[in-house]
């Protein structure tokens, strides 16, 4: 008979966007939380880094470029 592996119980952790208040969870914990913004909000603040194809904002409703 095959040896069973014990069920390992995932641990997550809710955390919230700085800028948007979107909230998401991870499962491994984060030391520095003020850091943490969604994607949506790192391309808000990013705009010359948003490399997203033009169907893709134009289904999030962003005008593309």
């Amino acid at each position: 008979m095959a040896k069973r592996r014990g069920n390992k119980r995932i641990e997550f952790f809710d955390y919230e966007c700085t800028i948007s208040g979107e909230k998401y969870r991870l499962t491994r914990d984060i030391k520095n939380t003020d850091d943490l913004v969604s994607i949506n909000s790192f391309y808000e603040l990013n705009p010359e880094k948003d490399d997203r194809p033009a169907d893709i904002k134009k289904k999030l409703g962003i005008e593309p470029e």
